[in-house]
């Protein structure tokens, strides 16, 4: 049996901007309902088990997202959307949710470039481990590498190293001279140079090098050691864990089901944060990687204006925190040395377990498809997808539902009831 509900705005993700979205809308008046996979409100940035170690901000973003009024749906996937519809698939069973707007707070994801040994257990992604740690991995006295790009690096060295670990390195990927322009146009930001100098005396002593990457990981059972590189000279260092990931990816599946248009791999929004779908509106991350606060206010402008509500006063806020996404692109984009790495054994879709070897750059991803189900196994190509479409230059694939893995029954349910 499917269950039927109608609101006034669905948001779909619990993060800043989902929260900040259906804050806004419900303190307004609206009736608000947020659909999350995860179990608790908070996104992978405010992931938590004990709220008190979340910062004081982000404890005063839940609490008043919770007296809001807003509804939270937590364990809850979409797996087909509509404009004004939302399929949805819980741990009670499927539900159908038509909404007068609907907010996507989709976020991001972390983009995998494979590597010889990325598939190697406790090889990790960077925000992965972090997700891990603050889930209860116990990482005292281990040796952790962390390589990669973006701002994200320091503070998952600081979150290992506050638990125990030891980070033996951190390497950006991106050289010194990018990485220094990026921090010269953070002068307009102090707070984040203090957050970037807390988390960097957080890590303990850890070597952070600019110009580095991963060449290969190496091990048995486990990963054991990595060879990092600046593309002259080579760095071996034992390790237990290794966390590594060429920055994120705006999550745009649900807005490319909705028929959003797509610029730039991210959802396109306009100045009030509508899409070209009528309303249909984004905000956060799924928009383009720009952090926390910036996430922040386009959540306020999303909610507000998807229940009509004038925006206008936030658009200076918003576009100041915007400069940031135009500094990180710049400054952290990944080198064409990364796209480089794989060799023909190395496997480039882990869940099909296809090597770069099987590919032939000439196809397309149709046809990789078809010859080897490249981008057809559990995590429907979001990961493989991805790092193909860098590094042999293939477009991301038509997105179909369902959008997330789903029981049949449930599928069945919601087709029956128009889902």
């Amino acid at each position: 049996m499917t269950d039927r509900r109608e609101v006034g705005l669905a948001v779909v993700g619990a993060g800043p901007a989902g929260l900040a979205a259906a804050t806004a809308a419900a303190e307004a008046g609206a009736a608000v309902v947020v659909v999350d996979q995860a179990s608790h409100a908070g996104g992978q940035i405010w992931r938590h088990r004990d709220r008190n170690a979340l910062p004081e901000a982000a404890r005063a973003r839940l609490a008043r997202f919770e007296a809001s009024g807003a509804e939270h749906l937590s364990g809850a996937a979409v797996v087909d959307a509509a404009p004004g519809r939302l399929s949805v698939v819980t741990d009670r069973g499927p539900l159908l949710i038509d909404a007068h707007a609907i907010v996507l707070a989709t976020g991001a994801r972390e983009l995998f470039l494979p590597f010889p040994g990325w598939t190697l257990p406790n090889v990790l992604g960077v925000g992965g481990l972090q997700a891990l740690i603050k889930s209860g991995l116990n990482v005292a006295g281990k040796r952790v590498v962390i390589a990669g790009s973006g701002p994200l690096l320091l503070p998952v060295a600081a979150t290992a190293a506050g638990h125990g670990a030891e980070v033996v390195a951190v390497c950006e990927q991106a050289p010194l001279a990018r990485v220094a322009a990026f921090a010269a146009g953070l002068w307009r930001a102090p707070a984040k140079l203090a957050d970037a100098a807390r988390y960097r005396r957080a890590a303990r002593g850890a070597r952070f090098r600019t110009g580095w990457w991963i060449a290969r990981a190496e091990g048995s059972a486990a990963v054991e050691r990595v060879t990092l590189t600046d593309g002259r000279r080579e760095w071996r260092v034992p390790c237990d864990l290794v966390a590594a990931a060429a920055g994120l990816v705006p999550n745009v599946e649900l807005g490319a089901a909705l028929g959003c248009r797509i610029a730039d791999g991210a959802l396109a929004v306009d100045r009030d944060q509508r899409t070209s779908v009528p309303a249909v509106f984004a905000a956060g991350e799924c928009t383009g990687v720009g952090g926390e606060d910036l996430a922040i206010l386009e959540g306020e402008m999303a909610g507000l204006a998807a229940i009509g509500r004038p925006v206008g006063a936030l658009h200076a806020a918003r576009d100041r925190a915007g400069a940031m996404v135009a500094l990180i692109a710049r400054a952290f984009a990944p080198r064409a040395e990364l796209l480089r790495r794989a060799d023909a054994d190395t496997v480039v879709c882990r869940c099909e377990d296809v090597r770069m070897g099987q590919l032939d750059p000439a196809w397309g991803a149709r046809q990789a498809k078809l010859a080897t189900r490249a981008g057809m196994g559990a995590c429907q190509g979001r990961v493989c997808g991805a790092a193909l479409e860098r590094m042999v230059g293939w477009p991301a694939g038509t997105v179909r539902p369902p959008l997330s893995p789903a029981r049949v029954s449930d599928l069945a349910a919601l087709s029956g009831n128009g889902g």
